[in-house]
């Protein structure tokens, strides 16, 4: 019998041209895993995305001395261009600075937070005193505090696949000027509660059904949500460019690309349902009753996003479908 096939594919980062890495490791495989079920008789969805938000896209922006939206006008229509060069076939590729996409952030992110699963509180986060700046995560470099990995990024050793603080980094240094001339300061944020999520998230992992999932996926995610030591991440920063938060009395602070890019993967449909004439039409993809396999195709370094926060975020809102499959 035909089936609904959902195909998630990583957002990239709009910061540059994509390269034979990119399409091999998550953008050709999704498209022949389309095709393929396109020819067998399915419908299928293929929704993804330019991640204008990303800290690759300010770095760079500092770097030339010009502004992030400067950036994402520069290099997402190259991207549309390679990829309609390649062949890939799209049902839609969007970006995450449209009002769609600022829209359905800030809804998820009031219901979160109305319904207990997002918290203020005050965290230590790295000030430069040379940059004259909050460094977000990605804006910081180090040393793993786990495995001693010397080019771990502030948030994730992508040697390890730990996901930590910045201020946990041994020897951490701005990623902008290389300053070690750093200094930890408090600043109130918004928080992701996934202690209060994982017993969910655990009764989801533990489901008999991800038999099909590649080993060091479901393993690595299996082993981080039963360890019991998911804690508050958080998802807000002392940036100007991001989606806005909307609660008065922030407006000197955004929402953090990590929580809002994965995010896309619903805004886009919602936005392929509205080009198609049927702005209801996302639902048949998205409610969590709705028969379809929703397959997510992202690098290895993205499944900690992909395999537990997204899952978390979805058990979160309620009533939304929950990852099928995470290739990576």
């Amino acid at each position: 019998m035909p089936e609904k096939i959902l195909v998630c594919v990583a957002w990239p980062y709009v910061n540059g041209l994509q390269h034979i890495g990119h399409i091999a490791g998550a953008y050709l495989p999704p498209d022949i895993f389309a095709r393929y079920h396109r020819l067998e008789g399915h419908e299928v969805l293929m929704v993804s995305g330019s991640d204008t938000h990303g800290t690759p896209i300010t770095v760079r922006a500092d770097e030339e001395g010009v502004t992030p939206l400067d950036i994402v006008e520069r290099y997402h229509p190259l991207i549309i261009e390679a990829y309609l060069k390649l062949g890939l076939n799209f049902d839609l590729f969007t970006h995450t600075d449209t009002a769609n996409h600022w829209a359905v952030t800030q809804e998820m992110f009031l219901r979160h937070l109305e319904t207990g699963n997002i918290y203020r509180d005050v965290q230590r986060q790295l000030y430069s005193l040379d940059d004259r700046r909050w460094l977000p995560d990605r804006y910081v470099e180090g040393t793993c505090p786990v495995c001693g990995y010397t080019e771990a990024r502030g948030d994730q050793c992508d040697n390890c696949g730990s996901t930590y603080e910045a201020v946990e980094l041994l020897n951490p240094r701005s990623k902008i000027s290389g300053s070690r001339n750093l200094e930890v300061r408090e600043t109130e944020h918004f928080f992701l509660d996934l202690a209060r999520l994982n017993p969910a998230l655990e009764a989801w992992i533990q489901d008999g059904q991800k038999g099909h999932w590649r080993p060091n996926v479901l393993n690595f995610s299996r082993a981080q949500i039963e360890s019991g030591n998911l804690r508050g991440r958080p998802i807000t920063r002392d940036i100007d460019w991001g989606v806005a938060i909307p609660v008065p009395g922030y407006e000197d602070k955004r929402i953090y690309v990590w929580y809002d890019a994965v995010i896309g993967y619903l805004s886009a449909t919602k936005e392929w349902a509205s080009l198609t004439g049927d702005p209801t039409a996302w639902h048949a993809w998205w409610d969590a009753a709705a028969d379809v396999r929703a397959s997510y195709f992202i690098g290895k370094d993205n499944i900690p996003f992909h395999a537990i926060i997204w899952p978390a975020m979805l058990i979160g809102y309620g009533g939304l479908k929950l990852p099928y499959d995470v290739p990576a």
